[in-house]
């Protein structure tokens, strides 16, 4: 692999977890507002509020991986 390849894989991996960060933030933004609406009035929701505020950060790991990937495997 020459530079300019090596050079645009790089790219392509930044995009990819610099992308699925920015694309979880926008989501969880919203379901974390909710969420602390929610457990403001019935505390008993914690955990289900939890839940609903970590599930979009299993989208930057996704990115992270396809990140690692691009960069070890090719």
């Amino acid at each position: 692999m020459d530079a300019s390849q090596a050079g645009l894989v790089a790219i392509g991996a930044g995009l990819a977890v610099g992308l699925a960060g920015i694309g979880a933030g926008l989501g969880e933004k919203d379901i974390g507002a909710a969420a602390v609406g929610a457990i403001t009035e019935d505390g008993s929701l914690f955990g289900k509020g939890m839940i609903f505020t970590v599930m979009p950060e299993t989208i930057v790991i996704f990115g992270l991986v396809i990140a690692i990937m691009a960069l070890f495997v090719l």
